[in-house]
């Protein structure tokens, strides 16, 4: 009861914030409100301190520091959709990405002999100040003394008690939100709150992020020039994490991308590439992939860093979105429909006929157009519209793949306003499905259908014995079901023949 209470105070902190930095309806776009919302704007305002800063974007950003790193995180995403909430709003999002302010160097090196038992001077030969702080941690440029260039991230101290503190109030905000607005139920807030806190509380034990770099490395080889950091395991721990040094020039650094000659058309095709390929072929994904995790050198090659959000999607999952993906860019809206049916997303209530209609009313105004003409996150809004009239319920890995998929594209049409998204997937989806569908997928499935198949028989005596035992007793007058009448010895006659028939069901679905 006390911690519901005191989450409760954390969320009506949380508003009074929002208000005293005017970042609840901010006054510039008070002629867009409708009226309600006009007057709420201007009771909020009554809390608005002096002297804020000109940008609405910088003082939501300054409110959002204040109130905690799970409130970042949601900032950083806001800030690569300057298409969605207007550049100027996004330039002033854009300082939570990499210049959140560093906790002092003596915390730091006293951090790092804790966790890993020397001195820092016997750890590195150099160990420089902070170069970037965020939410959660802050990274060091360091020399080894094999005299390696290295990373060296170190978690913030007390981060856990502010993180786990966070969660207690997103948790109780989602159930709020399901009560009183049942139109948001359909996204399971609940359910994506304890997505995203599991990812925040797995950022802060940089073990688990070390294993992640390392996984997405091995994936990055199926994408042409992207790249993952080598990771210094010696120098590693729960809240310490070395890796490679890269030099090259961050994303959000627009102005020293143009100016460093790089081609951006390509550069964004890449990326967008990278991120469909490390999803669709591996199943694991970067799912953090603001401007400032990602860097470009001038061998045209994109590296990532910053693992500690990653998504990963089952192949049963990838083949549905790589079938829907592929009836939009092959204009088959009705292998669109019916994959989502397959996959359990759309009820079957529903008629596939009409839902591919839908899908239809979305996909068409996509083809021709860039994104500056109809950005991917419009498109995803009207889908959502349409899907919401189906009853289609959002599964968390799905909307962490969304999410992802916006970051992606908002990067991108940051680096060339013309990205065509959809064009730069095509490739990579039409690739996916040639060996997913073709001899090589078929092979696979028979090895996945022949390993569900070896279970089952491993399984099959000890449900032979469980009948066996249960038809003793049966038999024996020892038991009966419900009270009622004893089972007749026709009836487990019957009972064995449909346990036959249902394994002989499952055998031949398994070589179908």
């Amino acid at each position: 009861m006390i911690s519901s209470f005191a989450s409760l105070a954390r969320l009506m902190r949380a508003a009074l914030t929002l208000a005293r930095h005017d970042a609840i309806l901010p006054a510039e776009y008070q002629s867009l409100y409708p009226a309600p919302a006009r007057w709420f704007g201007s009771v909020m305002r009554v809390f608005r301190q002096r002297d804020l800063a000109e940008n609405p974007g910088e003082r939501l950003a300054r409110a959002l520091e204040q109130l905690g790193p799970s409130y970042v995180k949601f900032g950083q995403i806001l800030a690569t959709r300057g298409d969605v909430i207007g550049e100027r709003f996004a330039r002033g999002l854009s300082r939570l990405q990499d210049r959140m302010p560093a906790f002092g160097d003596a915390e730091a090196r006293a951090i790092l002999a804790e966790e890993l038992g020397q001195p820092v001077e016997t750890l590195f030969s150099e160990f420089g100040p902070p170069v970037a702080a965020a939410s959660i941690a802050q990274v060091h440029k360091a020399v080894t003394p094999e005299g390696a260039v290295v990373a060296v991230k170190i978690v913030r101290p007390d981060i856990e008690r502010r993180i786990a503190r966070d969660i207690r109030t997103l948790t109780l905000g989602a159930s709020l939100a399901e009560r009183f607005a049942p139109a948001t139920r359909r996204l399971e807030p609940k359910k994506f709150v304890e997505t995203v806190s599991r990812s925040l509380t797995v950022e802060t034990d940089l073990r688990l992020e070390a294993a992640a770099a390392s996984e997405l490395g091995e994936a990055a080889a199926v994408a042409e020039g992207y790249h993952i950091p080598t990771v210094d395991w010696a120098r590693s721990t729960r809240r310490v994490l070395t890796t490679q040094w890269i030099d090259g020039i961050p994303l959000s650094d627009i102005d020293a991308i143009a100016a460093s000659g790089i081609d951006r058309a390509a550069l964004a095709t890449r990326l967008t590439r990278a991120f469909l390929s490390t999803a669709l072929d591996r199943g694991v994904f970067h799912a953090d992939m603001h401007g400032g995790n990602l860097f470009a050198r001038t061998d045209d090659t994109v590296w990532a860093v910053d693992f500690g959000i990653m998504g990963r999607i089952g192949r049963a999952e990838r083949r549905f979105l790589a079938l829907i993906l592929h009836g939009f860019l092959t204009r088959d809206y009705t292998a669109a429909a019916r994959a989502h049916f397959d996959a359990g997303y759309v009820p079957a209530r529903h008629s596939v006929e009409e839902f591919a209609s839908a899908l239809r009313a979305v996909g068409e105004p996509i083809f021709g157009k860039t994104a500056d003409q109809l950005p991917m996150s419009r498109v995803l809004l009207q889908l959502f519209e349409i899907t919401d009239l189906f009853d289609m319920r959002l599964r968390p890995e799905l909307v962490m793949l969304q999410k992802t998929m916006v970051q992606c594209e908002g990067v991108s049409r940051q680096l060339d306003p013309q990205h065509d998204m959809w064009g730069a997937a095509a490739p990579v989806v039409e690739a996916w499905m040639k060996r997913e569908l073709g001899p090589e997928g078929r092979i696979r499935d028979l090895g996945d259908d022949l390993g569900r198949l070896h279970d089952a028989m491993r399984k099959l005596p000890d449900a032979i014995d469980d009948w066996a035992e249960v038809g003793a007793l049966l038999k024996a007058g020892k038991l009966s079901l419900g009270g009622g009448p004893r089972i007749r010895p026709w009836f487990l006659r019957l009972a064995w023949l449909t346990g036959a028939a249902a394994l002989g069901a499952a055998l031949t679905a398994a070589f179908s």
